[in-house]
């Protein structure tokens, strides 16, 4: 079926008290991993290209149109996404490719200009019938608004959503960015009052180091738009190192991609099944 809309991932799992996957692309291999389990899961699946990303790879074009062009063909509701964006030029090539989906990322900002950069972005965003992610700010924590120890202050939260107007945002809740051991205990609580006091969707990034039950207990509690990259890609390495190590002879990479990408498949599936769908 054709791309679709962000929002209309985002929107109805919200409605529904489950999560909305957002799995990162890195390469071809990934974004056809990642499509090939939402097929199968039959859940709706959010793909995600980081400026991260872009930089590694040199332009955005070149994986960005396989990307659009493997969600348009895909038979699951897949859209796509662009990460943590700081560069207003990235942002507006994206949107002129084709991307209806963005996170504004002026976090490192002191809160003031992080609102008026958003709210600019945004506006011009939505001209564009863009959908808007944003990062509130460090709050709590010197080392970044998704340190363990940071948090997000409901009104200061409720305030930043309305004065820029975003879509979704994402709050620190006590995940981490880049975490390789699954050992994140969240804060239920706060994440709760974050649901009853904002309008707009809430997002959890540094999902890769939370462990199963704590993702459904904070689907639950009122988190929607679930992002993880740094599992998935350690699933993707170990692979390469589990078939290298058994065929050290191997010099074609698509006999260790592939099985690294089939990797990927089964371990978003089954991400997908434990965040899109309802609590027993």
């Amino acid at each position: 079926m054709p791309l679709v809309p962000t929002a209309s991932v985002v929107g109805p799992a919200r409605t529904a008290g489950v999560g909305a996957p957002a799995f990162n692309v890195l390469h071809l291999e990934t974004a056809e991993a990642l499509v090939a389990a939402a097929e199968r899961a039959g859940i709706p699946l959010i793909l995600q290209i980081s400026e991260n990303c872009v930089r590694y790879h040199g332009s955005l074009l070149p994986l960005l149109h396989a990307t659009l062009a493997l969600a348009d063909a895909s038979g699951a509701d897949v859209s796509v996404h662009l990460d943590h964006v700081t560069d207003p030029a990235l942002l507006r090539e994206g949107v002129g490719a084709g991307v209806r989906s963005v996170m504004i990322d002026a976090s490192v900002l002191p809160y003031e200009e992080n609102v008026a950069t958003t709210a600019e972005l945004t506006g011009w965003c939505h001209s564009q019938q863009v959908y808007v992610e944003a990062e509130l700010g460090e709050v709590g924590g010197k080392d970044g608004v998704h340190a363990p120890g940071a948090r997000t202050d409901p009104e200061e939260a409720l305030a930043f959503v309305h004065d820029t107007r975003v879509d979704a945002l994402a709050v620190a809740v006590g995940s981490s960015h880049a975490m390789r051991e699954r050992t994140a205990v969240l804060d239920k609580d706060l994440i709760r009052a974050l649901r009853q006091r904002l309008p707009v969707p809430l997002v959890l990034h540094g999902s890769s180091g939370v462990p199963d039950e704590e993702l459904r207990a904070a689907v639950a509690a009122g988190m929607t738009k679930i992002n993880i990259s740094t599992h998935l890609v350690s699933v993707f390495t170990g692979e390469v190192r589990r078939t290298l190590s058994e065929s050290p002879s191997l010099i074609d990479s698509r006999k260790y991609v592939g099985p690294a990408r089939e990797a990927v498949s089964q371990e978003a599936e089954r991400l997908l099944r434990l965040l899109g769908t309802p609590a027993a």
